[in-house]
């Protein structure tokens, strides 16, 4: 026999606010609203679905004080309420990470790559951001806005040789890391979707976030994000 919408709803119910006191170092008894509340610190699913999760708080006492008996409940969610709450628990229970939505081989180029060469790669493979390298030393993020910048402080040359120009000239141009953030492979994505949503907030967008496996700038670049990559995965 099928579970009972509110029977569903229960046990999604029960498993979040067991994940969610899990992630507070406390030891004594504490309702769900002040789970969600000490939680949310933690979690940016918790942060992004914070007044559902209150909703199904009252939601779950309606069900839970107002049950006639085991087999009957007054308050039966419907059953768009019930793929949500459980929608929600697998999001904390079984995290979706960056690692494993945007790990990919990126292609990397050197300090003394000259504009031409790197000009010839992007309109080849459709590259977006160029992550620049003196050997093995992460120098910066290359981006159309940084390229327009050398194209601006160029103009009132005679001629500019992309033979000559290298991947070091131009990145003089670019906004000293202000464009990127290094995050770990496991990170929610929902923390990167905050990060984003932080950046243009604070006046400082960002490009792109490069991710590497403990969100270092010196170890091998696993991915990259872009605001563009979040939208799509929603």
């Amino acid at each position: 026999m099928d579970r009972q919408n509110s029977e569903r709803f229960l046990i999604a119910f029960n498993k979040i606010e067991k994940l969610m006191k899990g992630m507070v170092d406390r030891k004594d008894h504490f309702s769900f609203f002040k789970a969600i509340e000490l939680s949310k610190k933690e979690h940016a699913a918790i942060r992004k679905y914070e007044d559902e999760l209150r909703e199904f708080g009252d939601l779950r006492n309606a069900i839970v004080h107002h049950r006639t008996d085991t087999e009957y409940a007054i308050a039966e969610p419907h059953t768009e309420i019930v793929e949500l709450i459980e929608h929600i628990e697998k999001l904390l229970s079984e995290p979706v990470t960056v690692g494993t939505s945007f790990a990919r081989k990126v292609h990397t180029f050197q300090a003394e790559d000259t504009l031409s060469e790197v000009l010839r790669k992007v309109r080849d493979k459709n590259f977006k951001h160029i992550p620049v390298y003196h050997n093995d030393e992460f120098m910066g993020l290359l981006t159309a806005s940084g390229i327009m910048r050398w194209l601006a402080a160029t103009v009132e040359e005679e001629i500019i040789s992309r033979e000559i120009t290298t991947m070091d000239d131009i990145l003089k141009y670019e906004k000293n890391g202000n464009t990127y953030r290094f995050i770990a492979s496991n990170t929610p994505v929902y923390e990167a979707e905050e990060v984003f949503k932080n950046s243009v907030l604070s006046g400082h967008k960002l490009e792109a976030l490069l991710i590497t496996r403990n969100g270092k700038e010196d170890e091998t670049l696993t991915g990259i994000i872009t605001p563009i990559d979040l939208i799509q995965i929603e």
